[in-house]
């Protein structure tokens, strides 16, 4: 075998394997004899049949793959070996000249290989970076002690409705004729719940104003959910399908008025959030321990909008980068096989802007000898599951629960690589808040929310990137 590597340009490669005969001719004959141990063909024994019989029939295809398992081989580890810090996977090269392996070796085999721009970054106590510190204030304190009172709250009944205090009606719904009279044969559905506050037309809202228990009520579902199908249907007990055969008006009798009602913002409330164990005794107690956990969630925003202003820095800092752009669209095809060729071009650009980060970061880590572990990547998992049920105003869940949605998390594998980086951001955001000099800034968290805006709205329409590798992704790690 005859390998060599082309990079005049330092970006784009080109790798060249010559394969000779020695290099699978002992192999193919190992495949041969194993098939044909396991080989049943008729007039023959199991294990019997002629090798020659066989070289004709599958020696052509073991030969083939033979020589590609040889060369995926060799390629990885030239790459390995060489610390190419390849992007994505390596193509066929356009150079490339059709083989054919019924004649005689050598054959020679050529790929494109996307290579990493090179550059320097350095981050050290003469950079400068913001960090906002967010306010636990009595705005923030007040609106969770609401949320916890109304998740535990409870429905009581009622007389008269009244709309605003989210009262919810239930009652029997009865299609009407065009006279107005009980349709025959129409819809008919009793012990309905409507909540009228949530009704899109203002005019038909208006018609359970001051409404009271055994009111008989007319309305139009069609008009009052003019572009909500699903909520007529869910309504009226009907398949969507359906909903245009039933366009009319319906009565509306109001056989039960349930108001919602917060908890009581007392010892019974402060144990169901945060346990007994606890040991809250008073408002000043449950106030001190929401403001804690706050000010952990704070933290984590703050870290996050910290990583956001690293990466506009050392962006800017390393400067423009060259890729290989060319290549890189053909690697970014070959993983969206589905996607045509406008999917590409729209979606290059980001592509690369991520990529260039993920190498900056990449770097930025290395230099503060940053590795991620799995314990890294579990603690990713519990974090996360810990948020999970405390948008649910669960935050005193056992530990098991935490550990079990955790351990779910982290068998699917679409959920790896968010760990994963989450993982990597939450120690990157440790390590450089100890090296960089600290901007800090004193804010509100609706101040903090304008900060974010524009970087939200930015990652709501950032396309999918390119798939890097598992190759790609193993070389780089032995590089290191």
């Amino acid at each position: 075998m005859k390998i060599s590597f082309e990079n005049p340009d330092k970006i784009n490669g080109l790798l060249t394997i010559v394969v000779e005969e020695a290099d699978y001719k002992d192999d193919v004959e190992k495949a041969l004899k194993d098939y044909r141990k396991r080989a049943n063909m008729p007039g023959f024994r199991p294990g019997q049949v002629p090798m020659g019989l066989l070289k004709r029939q599958v020696g052509p295809q073991i030969k083939m793959d033979t020589i590609n398992k040889f060369l995926g081989e060799n390629l990885q580890k030239y790459i390995v070996d060489n610390k190419i810090h390849m992007l994505g996977q390596p193509m066929a090269s356009e150079k490339q000249e059709a083989v054919e392996l019924e004649n005689p070796a050598p054959y020679t085999f050529m790929f494109d290989i996307a290579v990493a721009p090179e550059f320097n970054i350095e981050l050290t106590s003469k950079d400068s970076i913001e960090y906002y510190d967010i306010k636990v204030d009595d705005k923030l304190i007040d609106q969770q002690v609401e949320m916890f009172a109304s998740r535990a709250g409870h429905y009581d009944k009622a007389k008269e409705f009244d709309p605003e205090k989210r009262d919810m009606l239930k009652g029997d719904i009865r299609e009407l004729d065009e006279k107005g009279n009980t349709l025959e044969g129409g819809v008919t559905v009793e012990g309905a719940v409507m909540m009228p506050q949530y009704i899109k037309v203002e005019d038909q809202k208006k018609l359970f104003d001051g409404c009271k228990l055994g009111d008989i009520i007319t309305f139009n579902p069609r008009k009052a959910y003019p572009k909500s199908d699903a909520e007529i249907s869910s309504l009226l007990k009907i398949d969507r399908k359906e909903v245009g055969n039933h366009t009319g008006d319906f009565t509306f009798q109001i056989t039960e008025i349930s108001r919602f009602v917060s908890a009581e913002n007392n010892k019974e409330l402060w144990d169901a959030i945060y346990g007994a164990d606890a040991n809250i005794k008073d408002e000043a107690g449950f106030r001190a321990a929401i403001a804690e956990g706050i000010s952990k969630q704070l933290e984590n925003d703050s870290n996050y909008k910290f990583m956001q202003d690293v990466r506009a820095y050392a962006e800017k800092k390393v400067g423009e980068l060259k890729f290989p752009d060319e290549l890189l669209k053909r690697i970014m095809q070959a993983n969206n096989q589905d996607k045509d060729a406008e999917f590409i071009e729209k979606n290059f650009a980001p592509s690369i802007n991520e990529l260039k980060w993920h190498l900056i970061r990449e770097k930025i880590a290395v230099a503060n000898n940053i590795k991620v572990e799995d314990a890294d990547v579990r603690e990713s998992a519990i974090q996360m599951a810990r948020a999970q049920f405390a948008q649910y105003g669960m935050d005193n869940v056992p530990e098991e629960y935490v550990n079990n949605y955790a351990n779910e998390m982290l068998k699917k594998r679409e959920t790896i690589d968010s760990l994963v980086e989450a993982a990597l951001n939450r120690k990157l955001s440790a390590a450089l808040k100890a090296v960089v000099k600290l901007k800090k800034k004193s804010v509100t968290m609706d101040e903090f929310n304008k900060l974010l805006a524009p970087e939200q709205e930015a990652a709501a329409e950032k396309p999918a990137k390119a798939k890097r590798t598992k190759k790609a992704d193993k070389a780089e790690k032995e590089e290191k």
